[in-house]
């Protein structure tokens, strides 16, 4: 699923090639991708796009309708959605299928983009709105980790109002913390040596300040190491970064111990027991107890 880096990095994207540029079309192409009624596609058209932002892990297209009026075109690209920029989009109407197309957008010169998603839980998003706060998941987001606001005691807060929560979850509640999921949650959590099922309140001071500082780090590394990149080119740069995430059975960067897998029912977390867990394996189970 892409996080903040990669959709701070697919924002720069459109702000460098896009801003500026007038809709021509605007075609919702899977029958559940866009989840608002008015406005509606056709008011975009002859919009000029002003700016591109994020919200956690939201985009948002921000236009200036003809007669002035403010449009937002937000998108949550899910487990499997991602956003394919065309200097030269089709002239046909777009289609469903093998693809996985679910919205386009061209401009009057004929560039463009393609939101897709693979897979067959078609859960991409886009709404099109006048306040990117008439979105339930924008409205709900919690402190952005790159905010003035988020701080060593910002953080602690968070942590022990989630009382025994495992810090794994706290960290990738959309709810607390906008922007960080599965990936980027796994590799703060082995930055700063814990583990991903330690109690949220029970971590101590130097836990959590070395917590900030690995979070904010992490981020920060791959919002830099994605910048100037095509967006086409922004998930291998990813994978190639990280350093326990997806990486089962190699050996762990810091201390050469074996990375370990916790799986669930639709999703799995990695880590490495030398350098999180004091040495103990993690049951691979839902219920996740340390194994004796």
């Amino acid at each position: 699923m892409p996080e903040l880096p990669e959709m701070e990095a697919l924002a720069s994207v459109l702000r460098e090639r896009a801003v500026g540029k007038v809709v021509a079309r605007a075609e919702p192409v899977a029958i559940n991708a866009l989840r608002t009624v008015s406005p509606g596609p056709g008011d975009l058209l002859g919009a000029a796009l002003v700016d591109a932002a994020r919200h956690g892990k939201f985009l948002d297209l921000v236009f200036a309708a003809a007669g002035g009026e403010r449009l937002d075109l937000v998108a949550h690209l899910s487990r499997a959605g991602w956003l394919r920029w065309k200097e030269n989009q089709p002239a046909a109407p777009g289609r469903g299928g093998r693809g996985g197309l679910a919205f386009r957008l061209v401009f009057t010169d004929g560039s463009g983009f393609d939101l897709t998603e693979a897979g067959t839980q078609k859960r991409l998003a886009v709404y099109l709105v006048r306040d990117p706060a008439e979105v339930p998941g924008v409205a709900r987001l919690g402190i952005d980790p790159f905010d003035d606001a988020f701080t060593v005691e910002a953080l602690a807060e968070l942590l022990t109002a989630a009382g025994r929560a495992q810090t794994k979850g706290v960290l990738t509640d959309q709810s607390v913390l906008a922007g960080v999921g599965n990936a980027y949650s796994d590799e703060a959590l082995w930055a700063a040596r814990l583990s991903p099922f330690a109690p949220a309140s029970g971590l101590g001071a130097e836990q959590v300040s070395a917590l900030h500082a690995a979070l904010v780090g992490v981020l920060r590394a791959a919002v830099e190491a994605a910048g100037g990149l095509a967006a086409a080119d922004l998930k291998a740069e990813k994978k190639a970064n990280l350093a326990v995430h997806g990486r089962t059975g190699q050996a762990c960067p810091r201390c050469g111990d074996t990375v370990r897998q916790v799986s669930f029912a639709d999703r799995s977390l990695q880590y490495c027991p030398t350098c999180q867990t004091g040495g103990r394996v993690l049951a691979d189970r839902r219920m996740s107890r340390l194994l004796k």
